[in-house]
């Protein structure tokens, strides 16, 4: 099996070479970077599979490589910064990021949290197509089927909409998506659930489909005669 590789996106030397070294005897094959041209150069170097990105860097920040990334890929994030604020973590998280790591972390945590990005985004076994109806979701190539449609899904509305047909007819509460989403089991204040659920519903409704009800103040129900 080959080891996962991790672009390293860290300026303060000290702590890229501990951090680089740890990975590393965890098994996987780091790329380290210091600034923002460093780290597109890591990704032309081969497949990454995470980036460990912090958010205060010389030049273009983490903020905005973060926007850059999630552009054109659905690499999982991990912020890392001295800045630990719930606030600060849901900025992280709205932006696209999977999780968000306050220094100074202990590098059995950041392990841990590896782990957790892996299994959650591990491909289910061929053949285990979800079905609601004729609403269809392919989990080889995260795509959605209505009919004759079908449009592509990035992570995050592949695995609201996922979770969303396990439970089809049944309300799914906020925080109830977010942790199993988002891995994160605190309910802040933001729109991070919303405002992936409305691109999520943007692509159904391309496909003549709309079977996400509102509850509000509760959450989302995935109603099976809107599928039909």
């Amino acid at each position: 099996m080959t080891a996962p590789n991790i672009v390293l996106v860290e300026d303060d030397p000290p702590l890229r070479t501990l951090t680089t070294r740890a990975l590393q005897e965890n098994g996987y094959t780091v790329r380290p970077a210091a600034t923002a041209p460093e780290m597109w150069r890591a990704f032309e170097q081969g497949p990454v599979d995470l980036v460990l990105l912090d958010i205060m860097l010389p030049g273009t920040s983490g903020i905005d490589l973060c926007r850059e990334l999630r552009r054109t890929s659905d690499v999982p994030i991990i912020f890392i910064s001295a800045k630990g604020s719930e606030t600060d973590r849901v900025v992280g998280l709205e932006l696209g990021a999977d999780d968000y790591l306050a220094k100074p972390f202990d590098m059995d945590e950041l392990a841990a949290r590896l782990s957790a990005i892996a299994r959650r985004n591990a491909p289910r076994p061929e053949g285990s197509q979800l079905e609601v109806g004729r609403l269809q979701l392919d989990p080889s190539s995260h795509r959605a089927r209505y009919r004759d449609a079908s449009a592509a899904l990035n992570r995050k509305q592949y695995s609201l909409l996922a979770h969303l047909m396990r439970n089809a007819d049944r309300l799914v509460t906020r925080s109830m998506l977010l942790e199993s989403v988002w891995a994160y089991s605190f309910s802040p204040t933001t729109n991070i659930v919303e405002s992936n659920m409305s691109r999520l519903r943007t692509a159904l409704l391309g496909l003549g489909c709309d079977p996400i009800e509102t509850q509000r103040g509760a959450g989302y129900t995935l109603r099976s005669d809107r599928c039909a």
